[in-house]
């Protein structure tokens, strides 16, 4: 397994939650990496993503300020804090590793290797 993503669960809205993806040394020693969503009924979106060396990170704007993703090289980990969740947080959140994280970091197409996805439930 190259991406194992985990932390999902059921929260209460205004709660925080995180998430991790552990990455195999080949990928997290050199990939940038991000994390999408997919809520019931709708397309995969971009929620945020590092690049490899953790100095860059973008934001879909539905969460900035509220979710901040960062990196542990050590553990080659990466995680999503999600703080003040909302019901529309309420989504299967996958992790990706891409190996140029370029203008494109929006789009699905440019990730090289997916997770599975961990479900995160937040109720009103």
């Amino acid at each position: 397994v190259q991406l194992q993503a985990s932390g999902g669960g059921l929260v209460q809205a205004g709660d925080s939650r995180r998430l991790s993806c552990a990455a195999c040394r080949r990928i997290a020693s050199r990939y940038g990496m991000g994390w999408f969503r997919q809520a019931p009924g709708k397309d995969r979106e971009f929620v945020a993503v590092i690049s490899w060396s953790g100095g860059t990170s973008y934001y879909v704007d539905s969460v900035k300020g509220r979710f901040t993703i960062s990196r542990d090289k050590a553990k080659d980990t990466v995680y999503l804090q999600m703080d003040t969740l909302k019901p529309e947080d309420t989504a299967v959140y996958y992790c990706a590793a891409s190996s140029h994280i370029g203008v494109w970091y929006r789009m699905s197409d440019n990730y090289d290797y997916w997770g599975q996805g961990t479900l995160v439930t937040v109720s009103s």
